[in-house]
């Protein structure tokens, strides 16, 4: 299966049997990007993590009493 990374716009080929393959077929919002995208992606998030400006904002789970 031939698939293009909406990051960088590579196109690559990955096995027609492969879980992702298998998420792209059945699921078509789900989108496909490349292994250098991920990696360059998860690096620049981590040392953002890290450096302290990096705020998550979840929001409040306010517990019900019944």
């Amino acid at each position: 299966m031939r698939v293009k990374c909406v990051i960088c716009d590579k196109i690559e080929s990955i096995n027609d049997e492969s879980l992702v393959a298998k998420r792209l077929r059945n699921r078509p919002i789900h989108t496909y990007m490349c292994n250098e995208c991920s990696n360059r992606i998860t690096e620049k998030t981590n040392a953002r993590v890290e450096s302290g400006n990096f705020h998550l904002y979840r929001p409040k789970s306010d517990k019900d009493e019944w």
